[in-house]
This record gives C-alpha cells, sequence and structure tokens, in this order.
C-alpha cells in the first residue's frame, strides 16, 4: 500500500470506509461508492467551492449525491474533508439517532444539501437549484461583480436516468439552458434486477443532446485526469453537461464487481477483505484512513476558509459600489423579510358574489410581488386558471433569467422538484401550481418537501367537484385526506377571499416546511372581514346563532358559505348553532389545547362536518357528515353539488338528525 501514489490511497480511503460502513452496519450499499469513488473525490478535491466549518456558506457549490442509496460515499467526504461529522458515526452508519442514516438527509447530516434516495429527486431539485442561481446572479451580479456564480454538481445514476421526474426535469433544464448543472453520469450498467439490458437501452447520450445538454464521456471512471478534463469542460459550456462516466458497480471487489449483487448488501466479511486484498489496503483496521490522506483532504477546511473570505471580501466591495443592491441581496440571501411587507396583503370587502379564491390567490400574489422581489413561481401550463401571473414581470427563460414568472410545461412533477431546489437554494420564495388533481404527479416531492422542511408553496386550485363539466378525470375527492396524512405538510382550504390573503402570509411566514392552498374554481362569497387571527390558527368561530350553541356546523373551503346559510335557517327554527370555519387541520393541532377547546368545546357532541372530499378523517372532529366517498361526475357544477346533497336543505336536515 505505501508505494501507492497518494491520489490513489485517497480514492480507496472513500472506497473502504464506505464499504466498511455497510459491513459493520451488515445494511447497506457498497457498490456506488466504490464505483463512483474517483468521480467523487474529482469533484471535491479539485473543483468543489464549499467550507466544510460553515456549510451553509451563501456562495458554495452545491453537491448532491442523487442515488442516495450510496450515502456513505457522502458521509465519507464529509468526514475526510473536515465538516462535523466524526469517524464514529460512521462506525454508526444506519442506526438509531446517528448522522449517518441509510439515505442522506437534510438538516441533519452537516454538508448534506438535499435529502435524497428516492430516485430522480436528486436530479430534479439540482435544477431548481440552479434555477435559483440563475435567478439571483441575473438580478444582482454586475460587470466585473459575479457575487451570485455557483455551480450544482450531482452524481446520477441509472436507476435517476429511468425516473420520469428526471426526464421533465431534463427537458426543462435543456430549454432554459441552465449551465451551471454539472452532472456527473455513474454508467455502470447494473440496476438491482440485473444489467441495464434487461429495462434500459436507449442511447441516453442522444436523448440528453435532444434535450439541449452538452454530452461528454469519459471511458474508464476511475480516470482523475480524464474526469477532471470533462468537469473543466463543463465549466465553460452555456448548456447543462452530462458527463458519462464508465464505471464498475463495486469496483475492486473480485467476485462481485459489476455484478447486481454488489448494489444493496454488504459484501461480507471473505470478499470484503479480498478487495482490500485487491486494491492493496489493510483488513484492519476497519475504518483506516492513512495519516497523509486525512491531511491532504483536510486541506479542504483552509481551502473553503480562504474561499469564504474572498467571497465576504468580494461581497465587501460590492455592497460599497452597489450599497441598495448589496443591502437586498444580503437580506434575501439570508432569509430576512422587508419590515413592512405584511402591509401589502389586501384585505376585501364583504361581498355576496365574492370571487373564486383562485382568483383571490392571483390578486395577493401580486400585491405582495411589489413587497417581496423574492416571491417568483408559476405553474405547469397553466397559468391563466391558477392565477399566478406577477404582472409587469418578465418570464423567466434562457435569456431573462431575471423573470419571475415560470412556465414549468405540463411537467407538474418536475415542478414540485424545482420548487423545493430553489427553496433549498434560498433567496427566493417559490411558488408554483397545477389542479388539486395532479397532486397526484407531484406526491414523492411534497412527501420530500415536508419531510425536509423546505418552505416551498404548492398552489392548487379547481379544488373539488366544483370543477363542473370536465368530469371526475379532474374532480379531486381523496387529495384534500391524502395531503393532510403527510406530516410536516400543512394544508390550507380558505372559504373566501380574505382566507385566501392570511393563507398567503401563513405560506410566507412559514420556514420549517411546505404549505398547500387548495382553491375554488367558482366564485364563494366574500365575508366581512375579520381582524382577530383566523387561518393562523387553523380553525375559528366564523359566527354563533344564539348564547349557548347546541350544535357545530363545520366545513373548510366552498363549502363553509353553505353551512353558514344552513345556520340561518336552522337560527330561524330557534336553533343555536355555531358555524366554525376550518381550513386547516394542521395549524389547528398546533393550537394549545385552550383555543381548541374553545372553538369546539367537547360538551357540544351534537357536530356535522360538511367537506366536498373524502370522509375519512373528519370523525376526529365531527359525529356525522356530509362529503363526497364516490368520484365525481361530469355536469355543471351547481347540478353536481345538488346531486351529491350539498344543498341547504340536506345540510339543515342532516343537522336536525344529530
Amino acid at each position: 500500500m505505501t508505494t501507492q501514489p497518494l491520489q490513489t490511497r485517497a480514492v480507496n480511503t472513500i472506497r473502504f470506509l464506505s464499504a466498511d460502513g455497510v459491513q459493520q452496519a451488515n445494511s447497506g450499499h457498497p457498490g456506488l461508492p466504490m464505483g463512483a469513488a474517483a468521480m467523487a473525490f474529482t469533484i471535491w478535491t479539485r473543483h468543489l467551492r464549499h467550507s466544510p466549518r460553515n456549510p451553509r456558506w451563501a456562495g458554495r457549490d452545491r453537491f448532491i449525491l442523487s442515488g442516495g442509496h450510496g450515502s456513505m460515499l457522502l458521509y465519507s467526504l464529509l468526514h475526510l474533508t473536515g465538516y462535523d461529522l466524526p469517524l464514529d458515526e460512521l462506525k454508526h452508519f444506519r442506526q438509531w439517532e446517528s448522522l449517518t442514516p441509510g439515505h442522506p438527509e437534510y438538516g441533519l447530516t452537516p454538508g448534506v444539501e438535499m435529502t435524497t434516495g428516492p430516485l430522480g429527486q436528486g436530479f430534479a431539485t439540482g435544477v431548481g437549484m440552479a434555477i435559483a442561481a440563475a435567478h439571483l446572479g441575473a438580478n444582482f451580479n454586475q460587470p466585473g461583480q459575479n457575487i451570485i456564480d455557483p455551480f450544482i454538481y450531482a452524481i446520477v445514476t441509472d436507476g435517476d436516468l429511468m425516473e420520469g421526474v428526471a426526464s421533465e426535469a431534463a427537458s426543462l433544464a435543456g430549454h432554459l439552458s441552465l449551465g451551471k448543472l454539472i452532472y456527473l453520469y455513474d454508467d455502470n450498467h447494473i440496476s438491482i434486477d440485473g444489467s441495464t439490458d434487461l429495462a434500459f437501452t436507449e442511447d441516453r447520450a442522444v436523448r440528453f443532446r435532444a434535450y439541449g445538454w452538452q454530452v461528454l464521456r469519459v471511458e474508464d471512471g476511475n480516470d482523475v485526469e480524464e474526469i477532471d478534463k470533462a468537469i473543466q469542460a463543463a465549466k465553460v459550456e452555456s448548456r447543462p453537461s452530462l458527463i458519462m462516466c464508465r464505471t464498475t458497480i463495486g469496483f475492486g471487489a473480485p467476485n462481485r464487481q459489476g455484478t447486481s449483487k454488489a448494489h444493496g448488501e454488504p459484501l461480507g466479511d471473505e470478499e470484503l477483505n479480498a478487495a482490500k486484498d485487491n486494491l492493496e489496503w489493510p483488513h484492519e483496521p476497519r475504518f483506516f484512513i492513512p495519516d497523509d490522506v486525512l491531511e491532504f483532504y483536510r486541506k479542504a477546511v483552509e481551502r473553503g476558509r480562504e474561499l469564504e473570505f474572498d467571497w465576504k471580501m468580494r461581497l465587501d466591495a460590492y455592497k460599497r459600489l452597489y450599497p441598495a443592491l448589496g443591502s437586498e441581496l444580503s437580506r434575501r440571501i439570508y432569509n430576512k423579510f422587508p419590515d413592512d411587507w405584511q402591509s401589502a396583503l389586501p384585505t376585501f370587502p364583504a361581498d355576496a358574489k365574492g370571487m373564486a379564491t383562485r382568483a383571490a390567490s392571483g390578486k395577493v400574489i401580486n400585491a405582495l410581488a411589489a413587497k417581496l422581489p423574492e416571491l417568483i413561481g408559476g405553474s405547469a401550463d397553466l397559468a391563466p386558471s391558477n392565477n399566478t401571473k406577477i404582472e409587469g414581470s418578465p418570464d423567466f427563460q434562457k435569456n431573462s433569467y431575471n423573470g419571475r414568472n415560470f412556465h414549468f410545461g405540463v411537467r407538474e412533477h418536475a415542478m414540485g422538484a424545482a420548487l423545493n431546489g430553489m427553496a433549498l437554494f434560498g433567496g427566493v420564495i417559490p411558488y408554483g401550481a397545477t389542479f388539486l388533481v395532479f397532486a397526484d404527479y407531484m406526491r414523492p416531492t411534497l412527501r420530500l418537501a415536508a419531510l425536509s422542511h423546505i418552505p416551498a408553496i404548492f398552489i392548487f386550485t379547481h379544488d373539488s367537484v366544483g370543477l363542473g363539466e370536465d368530469g371526475p378525470t379532474h374532480q379531486p375527492v381523496e387529495h384534500l385526506m391524502s395531503l393532510r396524512i403527510i406530516p410536516n405538510l400543512v394544508v390550507i382550504r380558505p372559504a373566501d377571499a380574505n382566507e385566501t390573503a392570511k393563507a398567503w402570509k401563513v405560506a410566507i411566514e412559514r420556514r420549517d416546511g411546505p404549505t398547500v392552498l387548495a382553491l375554488t374554481r367558482q366564485n364563494l362569497p366574500t365575508f366581512e372581514p375579520s381582524n382577530g387571527d383566523t387561518v393562523e390558527k387553523g380553525a375559528y368561530v366564523l359566527k354563533d346563532f344564539g348564547n349557548n350553541p347546541e350544535m357545530i356546523l363545520m366545513a373548510s373551503g366552498s363549502e363553509v358559505s353553505l353551512i353558514l346559510e344552513a345556520a340561518k335557517k336552522l337560527a330561524d327554527e330557534g336553533r343555536s348553532v355555531r358555524v366554525v370555519s376550518f381550513p386547516s387541520w394542521e395549524l389547528f393541532e398546533k393550537q394549545d389545547a385552550a383555543y381548541r377547546e374553545s372553538v369546539l368545546p367537547k360538551l357540544i357532541q351534537k357536530r356535522l362536518a360538511v367537506e366536498a372530499g373524502v370522509s375519512s378523517g373528519w370523525e376526529r372532529y365531527a359525529k356525522s357528515t356530509i362529503c363526497i366517498d364516490r368520484f365525481g361526475a361530469s355536469a355543471p357544477a351547481k347540478i353536481i353539488f345538488e346531486k351529491l346533497g350539498f344543498t341547504v336543505e340536506n345540510v339543515v336536515a342532516r343537522a336536525k338528525e344529530l
């Protein structure tokens, strides 16, 4: 071993830290780290601008391990280069409360830029990071002053490229000419089932060139110099780059390399030792790091300090030359709000005719856009229906990265991933919109946003059978409930224009997770504006008819005006009724017990919930429901609601049965 060059031993250190971690855990994926070690080494030691002692330094490049199953590769690099990840954490890979879970988790392990594991998500989320970087650069960089100029590096796999979300995102990235994207493809021709010949035989190079990417090839994925040359070529290209590196999964393991057996299980002591013999590595101790190798890698700490210091000096000089821009840039990259931004929130006068909450949302977006220049977003080819356009701003396109209006195309899944990447990059507040029924196409990105505490904003309009004639394929019934069960996702279904404005306030202020706004196609009456907490509390007493309510009618969204009319009829008949608007279960559950009791007193057991969606879940709050436990129909919305029991008469009758 001592005769090997330092670089060879540095690469093999990554391989065997990874393999030892998997072996000790008796669980994991050794194949990717052993095969991709040279690619990772080249990125991290020759190109990646990062600061191990300040993982959130705003001027850094980003690195994504899209094949998150190979997480020991990333953990090895983080430990070696000096992040706050002790060797003991590598020895506790995949164990309870360790900082080295089976797949990388953003916010848990220092230096992890995003949660990966579901294949394709890292690929697509990196596109969002590049979008945010391009937008900030276009708005703030000045001649000779490229303050925002990061590269987004990723290692992507066969599995990533097979996933549909990667295809959507690659198409969008090529259209936008996101040249700061540099993805190294671990082209090892192996998936879990065996050779990629089983199911993945298209010409990937031709495919990506058709998307508008530069495609480069490295025939030997262990050749650091060739990988380095390819990355250098990618860095001067205006298009995104895919570097196809022909690798061997499980490289070095004599009986398993190049086979699916190397993918997802420990090598075993015998094969692991044979691999170490093959690459001239000592069997013991496990987790061995040669002193000179560690010294080499730890140079990243001082190099990172120098990079960070240089960037800070350039930022200070930039602020002197452009004080207004400098102040605004600092505010945005450190995620601070303007002091008076809430003053832009509109208040809508009471109006029996009212407006659709999607229309109200559009008005709120445009009111806020003047105060929050970081508010950017768009739609999956539904902007006129979703009401997402920021008036007076150009579109975000390859020749106008300063634009705030995004055309994601009919790519809902890629849109969701891009929003996550934009929010993770920082400096922007991203939103994206489609119809609620198409949340199905975005569920993995919604789930990752919630898991990773990403403050993206998802706008879902046409939120019920009120969509009407388009019929059941476009009418969501199970979707609200399916979203409500995702931990850390706040779902808000406002009842009128004023609740919509307050829902936007919640979404923007929320920094610890994503928010869904479920909005109507049809007009809803606008209630008298409230000066108190409404949406922020999740549920509130809209009106009491009588001093001691004997029953509670509760609803969200479009059905609130319905129960309000029913309550008036019940009150005319001498019944004492409480009407509760219930825009967000998650926000309500966060309130203290006293507040929840004040809205839904335990003594009042006669409770009816009304919502144009499935009933499952409402049993926690109500004794009875008027909901939709079937698919909708193609007919005018008014007819559908009548046929399904969403009438004042039916609500009154059901309330009397309580």
